[in-house]
């Protein structure tokens, strides 16, 4: 049985639980530090990026967070969530956790008003997922190593770094779970990769 945990600093968090439901899957709220250690991918939920940051190191999740992607397991950012994980921002100095090879710019898409539900193709997943965009971020360059898996208007706003998935929109605030199995599929991939065959006797 895998575990996969939905950081609940802030965000849709039940939503995303909810969404990554799957036989061999158990979903863990977290909220503390040491529940990282038992797990074999993340969510991180939308939100607000500044105060997402500043809970993560008001908690001490910082650190971890870090280790945690550098150990190679799976890592899935919704909205906040990207921005949380992208290399560069916009305006900004610097990123936060830095983990993903890409620039983001906040509020790409204006304000709350002017959120909005599309479809979109998505790379890998299906041709018709369903995406809510509020005051959504864009990917606005992404390294080599990064897949870009959808795009609306000609902006990316879906890509994948190896074991890192992340998107500007809102898939758990719809009936529309394939995006979030695809991230299950993600995670029961890379723990079938690193288990050990059993030595010959």
């Amino acid at each position: 049985m895998m575990k996969i945990g939905v950081l609940a600093l802030q965000g849709a968090v039940r939503e995303h639980v909810k969404s990554l439901q799957a036989p061999d899957c158990e979903v863990v709220i977290v909220k503390r530090v040491e529940q990282l250690n038992d797990l074999d991918g993340l969510v991180f939920p939308g939100g607000e990026s500044t105060t997402m940051r500043r809970l993560v190191d008001k908690y001490g999740f910082f650190e971890a967070l870090k280790e945690f992607s550098a150990s190679g397991k799976p890592m899935f950012g919704t909205c906040a969530g990207l921005i949380l994980m992208a290399e560069d921002i916009s305006g900004q100095d610097q990123g936060h956790l830095q983990v993903m090879d890409m620039e983001v710019e906040r509020n790409a898409f204006g304000r709350q008003r002017e959120s909005f539900e599309t479809t979109l193709p998505v790379l890998g997943v299906a041709e018709d997922i369903e995406a809510v965009f509020i005051r959504a971020p864009l990917i606005k360059n992404v390294g080599e190593r990064v897949e870009i898996l959808a795009e609306y208007n000609g902006e990316i706003v879906a890509a994948r770094q190896d074991n890192l998935l992340a998107c500007s929109f809102h898939p758990e605030l719809t009936t529309d779970i394939r995006f979030h199995q695809y991230f299950v599929q993600l995670v029961r991939e890379s723990l079938e990769s690193t288990e050990q065959p059993l030595a010959a006797t």
